[in-house]
């Protein structure tokens, strides 16, 4: 996964990961700040998936904001 994606775009990115990642509180997203290996850890805490398939989910979040556009708001 591209970070910078993820970093430059993470204003748009939080209310996809909220919803893709639901068990995740808005404290937890608020203390990851764009990072993705804070994000990738509190993943992990709360569902028990490998690193490999959250970034891979990751990757598929991230390609819709990877332009740009407002489609990831």
């Amino acid at each position: 996964m591209n970070r910078d994606i993820l970093e430059g775009n993470w204003n748009k990115l939080k209310g996809r990961i909220k919803e893709r990642w639901g068990r995740l509180t808005d404290d937890e997203i608020d203390q990851v700040d764009g990072k993705m290996d804070r994000l990738v850890g509190k993943i992990q805490e709360r569902y028990g998936k490998t690193r490999e398939l959250i970034e891979k989910e990751l990757d598929e979040v991230c390609a819709t904001c990877a332009d740009n556009s407002n489609t990831c708001a």
